[in-house]
This record gives C-alpha cells, sequence and structure tokens, in this order.
C-alpha cells in the first residue's frame, strides 16, 4: 500500500454520548458510545477484533486510571490488541487514522475524556500542555492567547473582522441549538449576544472560543461493505508552535493532510457536501476554508460572509454545532465529527439535515495546527 492509498474500509456504524458538563466517569461515557456503535453496526462485540482508543491520559481528574487500553478491556470482557493513540485535540482523528491501517476485520475507535474535574486554573494549565513550553507556557500563552495572535495577523494580511468571526459564532451556535448531543442544545444565541460578548484575547471575545466539556464518541470500521465508504485519511504535522512558522495564518498540516485525502479519495473541493472543521476558536474555522483549498488565501471572511457555509450554502459546515457549540472534550473532538459526519450522509440529522449529501469531510487539530488529520467519506 503506498502513502497515497488507504485500504478498503467502511464504517459500519457510530456512537456518541451527550457533551457536557456532568461528573461521568470515562467508563460511563465510553460504554454509552460503544454501545450505541454496536447498535448502529448490527454486529455483535464478539465480531471485534481490535481496539483504538485516544485519550489525554490527564492527571486532573479523580478517576486516577492512566493505563486506558486494559481498563477498556476489562469493559468490554475482552482480550483483543487495544492500543492508545493520544493527539491532544487531534486524538480522536489520530486514532481513526491509526485503526484504518491496522489488518483487522472490525476496528473499534473510541475516544473519550473528562477534563472538567478540577478549577479553571488547573484545567487550563494542564491544557497548556499541548503548547510548546519553553516561550509559550513560560509566558503564559494560553490557547486563547495564541490563537488571537494568529487572528490579528489574518485581520492584518487580509481585511478580515471581527464580524467576520462573530459568524461565524453564529452559524455554528444555531445549529448547534438542534443537535440533541451539544452542549448548546435549545439554547439560541444572537448575533448580538456573540458581538457583545467580553474580550477574552483581542481580538477574540468568549464566543470566538470554543467550550470544554466531557465526552465520548465511537466508531466501528470494517472490511465488510456498507452504505458509508472510507474515502481519504490523511495526516499530517508541523511545529509545534505557531510563531515557527514562515506564515502564522497559513496551517501546512491542514494543507498537506487535505491535499492527502483529496488525493485518496480522488475529489477536489467543488465535490464535498458537509463538512465538519475543528473551529476550536472561530479564526481556526476561517483558515480551514483557505487551507483546505476551498477559496484563496484571505478569501474565507467572503465565504462566511455570503453564507457559503450555512445549512442552505453551497457547503454547509459544522452542522453539529462544532467545537463552539457542541463542545471540546479534548480527545472525542475528532471521532464526533465522523460521527456527524455519518449521520448526515445517513440523512439523520433532522433540522440541520443536508440535502442528500455524498461526500463528507471531518477536520480535527492538535494544538494550534501541530498535528492535522483530513478523512473523506462517501455515501454509496
Amino acid at each position: 500500500m503506498s502513502a497515497e492509498s488507504i485500504p478498503e474500509r467502511y464504517v459500519r456504524g457510530v456512537g456518541m454520548a451527550k457533551f457536557g458538563v456532568d461528573d461521568r466517569p470515562t467508563w460511563s461515557m465510553s460504554h454509552e458510545a460503544i454501545s450505541q456503535a454496536l447498535d448502529d453496526s448490527d454486529i455483535s462485540l464478539n465480531k471485534i477484533d481490535a481496539a483504538v482508543v485516544s485519550t489525554v491520559d490527564t492527571k486532573i481528574n479523580e478517576e486516577r486510571q492512566r493505563h486506558y487500553p486494559p481498563l477498556l478491556s476489562s469493559l468490554l470482557r475482552k482480550k483483543i490488541p487495544i492500543i492508545r493513540v493520544p493527539a491532544v485535540c487531534g486524538g480522536g482523528g489520530a486514532a481513526f487514522w491509526s485503526a484504518l491501517r491496522l489488518k483487522y476485520d472490525n476496528v473499534l475507535v473510541l475516544a473519550v475524556d473528562s477534563v472538567l474535574s478540577g478549577p479553571t486554573p488547573i484545567i487550563t494549565n494542564e491544557i497548556m500542555n499541548a503548547s510548546e513550553n519553553v516561550w509559550e507556557q513560560q509566558e503564559g500563552m494560553i490557547f486563547p492567547a495564541i490563537n488571537a495572535l494568529v487572528a490579528q495577523q489574518h485581520f492584518l494580511k487580509y481585511g478580515t473582522t471581527h464580524d467576520d468571526l462573530a459568524l461565524v459564532s453564529y452559524k455554528n451556535h444555531s445549529f448547534g441549538a438542534l443537535n440533541p448531543k451539544a452542549r448548546f442544545y435549545g439554547k439560541k444565541v444572537s448575533l448580538a449576544e456573540i458581538k457583545s460578548s467580553p474580550v477574552i484575547a483581542s481580538p477574540f471575545t468568549l464566543y470566538d472560543c470554543s467550550i470544554s466539556v466531557n465526552g465520548a464518541a465511537a466508531a466501528i470500521i470494517s472490511k465488510d461493505k456498507t452504505d458509508i465508504k472510507i474515502k481519504g485519511s490523511a495526516l499530517a504535522t508541523d511545529y509545534i508552535a505557531p510563531f515557527e512558522r514562515d506564515d502564522m495564518t497559513v496551517w501546512n498540516a491542514t494543507v498537506k493532510a487535505g491535499e492527502g485525502a483529496y488525493r485518496q479519495a480522488g475529489i477536489s473541493p467543488s465535490d464535498l457536501d458537509v463538512a465538519e472543521l475543528h473551529d476550536a476558536f472561530t479564526i481556526i474555522e476561517l483558515i480551514a476554508y483557505e487551507d483546505l483549498g476551498w477559496c484563496k488565501k484571505g478569501d474565507s471572511k467572503n465565504l462566511i460572509r455570503d453564507g457559503f457555509t450555512s445549512l442552505d450554502g453551497k457547503l454547509p459546515v459544522n452542522t453539529s454545532g462544532g467545537l463552539k457549540a457542541k463542545g471540546h472534550p479534548i480527545s472525542p473532538t475528532g471521532m464526533a465529527q465522523i460521527v456527524e459526519i455519518i449521520d448526515q450522509l445517513r440523512d439523520r440529522c433532522n433540522d440541520r439535515q443536508v440535502t442528500s449529501p455524498k461526500y463528507g469531510l471531518a477536520h480535527n487539530v492538535g494544538g494550534p495546527g501541530g498535528t492535522t488529520t483530513v478523512q473523506i467519506f462517501k455515501k454509496v
């Protein structure tokens, strides 16, 4: 198998626990997501040959459980190969990418995290471990500040404004209010609220930043043919700190992963019908429009202004609510994106359903662009 090809694999089923702030143990959320994926797959647990799990292995929750594959073995009552793939915020996508390259018939992919188990300063300090530790961490560069510097550069170079970021947030909150699995389900947020929210790190205000949650999501990859074929799956890495890069507004890991996934799938960006993008901060979604080849550099503001990525636009984005309104539980984020894409391709999204989608894309990022995966799925 060449670097430009992937094995023929299909998605049998997906499942996801509701993202929230309730203090559930990770095994409980894992059990819920796995059970849903098995039910959706219509196969028994006995047919699962291997598993890949992603979790940040946090020290701040009260479970004191740092050896997760054997814990999953105990939960499933299965003695099968189980490997852990951590990649901070990009863990879910990296786990799926890794599982796709295993030679088993049916592979379970699980991502789970409980990060809201301590005071905000401790949680923030823990999350900062995903950033560069000499300059960024020592200077107190928390992730809102790091990404705010990226946004400032985009504003200066291309004339993007905070009103453009507000449109991203408003769109995603409108979707999240319709998603029963989202943290903001049933909670409408107006554009006026978004624009008037307090400054966090200029130019970001509160609603430019994703919300931390606990959660779990799972999928079952199979050699058996189903109605969902995995057409592309690429992973790329970049320097850990944005200031190390030639251009902070170009996230090369997204560019390379996107190009690889398109080549594997044999499609172009214009073939996509729906996408889930990693909007940990609103500027990241806009930059992804550009890095994934949907528009020229600097033109992403025009896409959001023209409604290109709304439900009735040409390419709806983050119909789940995205990290912004669905929530960002670290490792499960990338897997939850895949769950949404599969649900969209199977016409299961009710009021936020895209009309007859054929191709869907999931874009998951670890840290500020350090590890990126792009997965492409086709309804067959």
